[in-house]
């Protein structure tokens, strides 16, 4: 059996639970603060890729392929529901936005394992920003739509991850070492830019540039900790406080 047979059923079981719960109450309307509408705007963007890339470099890999296709319905489904958020709020989508071109250009950069790696820095700076909107506004639309999203965004990290260790599993130790140390820097620099770029909606959510950065870094060695912890990629490095993801 192939080993994402698991992952192509939980994401089919998945889309099966949204089609029967169906989509939150649009009309109820949303009051979203004028920062925090322009950082939706930024997130909306960045999930709204059709995944062409991927798709075509995980094509050929049985049931991987399967699920990355899945993976990406997932990706545009919250397109789909932060426009209607914003919707709800009386604010548009935007059509671009550089820091989305940055990660798509470095994504599309070389193989799959590096569109991985940077995807999963993606999705790590997701799992923070969807806890603070979820939990930050107090509005109840948006509340829901941050915590759907959240919800899938804590299930996509560990699929990855599961492709990483074996994209990982021919490297020599000294590369894997190498691979590591690059991967945290990017996620450091990565976290460091959006922080910037995102600033008064963090203020505005309860946290501060620096705070949103510190909780970012503290999820990816729980990552790392939860994913890699009997992987040579993280052999050696001498942590004892392996802490889950949250």
């Amino acid at each position: 059996m192939d080993e994402f047979s698991g992952s192509v059923v939980e994401f089919r079981a998945e889309a099966r639970r949204r089609a029967e719960i169906g989509d939150p109450e649009w009309t109820v309307g949303a009051t979203i603060p004028p920062a925090v509408v322009a950082s939706v705007q930024r997130f909306q963007v960045g999930e709204a890729g059709d995944g062409a890339n991927l798709i075509a470099k995980a094509s050929g890999r049985g049931d991987y392929s399967v699920a990355v296709r899945l993976f990406v319905a997932e990706e545009q489904n919250h397109a789909r529901m932060l426009a209607s958020l914003l919707e709800a709020a009386g604010a548009p989508t935007i059509a671009s936005h550089w820091s989305d071109a940055v990660f798509v250009r470095l994504r599309r950069a070389l193989g799959l394992r590096v569109e991985l790696l940077v995807l999963v820095v993606a999705e790590v700076i997701a799992l923070g920003y969807y806890r603070l909107l979820r939990d930050g506004t107090g509005d109840p639309l948006v509340t829901e739509v941050a915590g759907r999203i959240l919800a899938d965004e804590e299930r996509h990290v560990p699929f990855h991850c599961r492709r990483l260790r074996g994209e990982f599993a021919g490297l020599p130790a000294p590369a894997r070492t190498v691979v590591f140390g690059v991967w945290r820097v990017l996620l450091f620099g990565a976290s460091l830019v959006v922080a910037h770029d995102h600033g008064p909606a963090l203020r505005a959510l309860g946290t501060t540039r620096r705070g949103f950065v510190v909780e970012v870094n503290r999820l990816f060695d729980g990552v790392l900790a939860a994913e890699f912890a009997s992987s040579p990629l993280t052999a050696g490095r001498g942590r004892t406080d392996h802490r889950p993801v949250g």
